[in-house]
């Protein structure tokens, strides 16, 4: 079927944001004296906001005494350095213009704290995509499907006209708790592989992929 409304994770979906997450990762845990990770090791421990990247790399997580000192560099660092090197992934921008053509409505739904996702896509999405919303209190993060559902209310979505977008087994866990279905990305932070076990069903080797599915 021909979906109408497209609704995409952000961090390894639309935007390759894996180098400013890292660096702000480990200027954070160095700012407190605290092992640092590899690119490939932050890569693995993303998806699930940015506040569990950070419990999962500040030794002891929520129980140090300094986590919370810790998580407040990292944000301050990250909202004033997450553009460093950040960008679309190829064909994005592509795929993202014959949606507005084809008069798609485009939402984007992110686990990061809501500030850095609303920058994020307002910089290098303008117009094309209809609105975002990212983690913000009181509201559960995904898998839980609250923020995707009040994306779709606000958009007047159905589950019969609207499609799920991502790269991680957090968004296949978000797509079938909204009865969505979900088309699995391989450009991300995930493997085929990981994808597949983990319930992927429609997989995207390209951006046009997506607008032929």
């Amino acid at each position: 079927m021909k979906y109408e409304n497209y609704i995409f994770d952000l961090d390894g979906t639309l935007l390759n944001t894996i180098d400013d997450l890292a660096i702000s990762c480990n200027e954070a845990l160095k700012a407190y004296n605290m092992p640092t990770y590899t690119l490939d090791e932050v890569r693995g421990f993303v998806g699930n906001g940015v506040k569990k990247l950070l419990e999962r790399t500040v030794p002891n997580g929520t129980d140090n005494p300094l986590f919370e000192e810790t998580f407040a560099y990292f944000r301050q660092h990250y909202l004033a350095h997450g553009m460093d090197h950040t960008g679309p992934y190829g064909g994005i921008m592509d795929m993202l213009r014959q949606m507005k053509q084809d008069g798609k409505k485009v939402a984007v739904v992110s686990n990061k704290f809501c500030a850095a996702t609303q920058e994020l896509v307002a910089h290098y999405f303008g117009d094309l995509v209809d609105m975002a919303i990212g983690e913000s209190k009181n509201v559960r993060k995904k898998p839980a499907p609250d923020m995707v559902l009040e994306v779709m209310h606000q958009l007047g979505a159905t589950t019969d006209n609207t499609v799920y977008v991502g790269d991680s087994d957090v968004d296949i866990d978000t797509a079938r708790n909204c009865t969505l279905p979900c088309i699995s990305v391989l450009w991300g932070f995930r493997s085929k592989e990981f994808l597949l076990d983990h319930g992927a069903v429609t997989l995207a080797s390209t951006p046009a992929d997506i607008l032929s599915i």
